[in-house]
């Protein structure tokens, strides 16, 4: 009898495991399509002319900058 009782035991924990892992049987109940619509659409138009904004930089950005010298030391012939 007592193993009877510590195999449904095991058997209940690892189902409850296994329903967590896959979602939870579908619980929610919403309207997916409510939440698609109020995501805002992109204007292809303002985008690229916001790109057409950003300023060129003067020089070339050294993301290594403070590891290595800029300029490395020549070797005299």
């Amino acid at each position: 009898m007592r193993i009877l009782v510590i195999a449904a035991a095991v058997l209940a924990l690892s189902a409850g495991s296994a329903q967590a892992q896959m979602g939870g049987g579908g619980k929610r109940q919403g309207n997916d399509a409510g939440k698609a619509d109020n995501k805002p659409k992109v204007d292809e138009k303002a985008y690229k002319a916001a790109l057409e904004r950003i300023p060129e930089p003067k020089e070339k950005y050294d993301p290594w900058s403070g590891a290595r010298p800029s300029e490395p030391a020549k070797k005299p012939k």
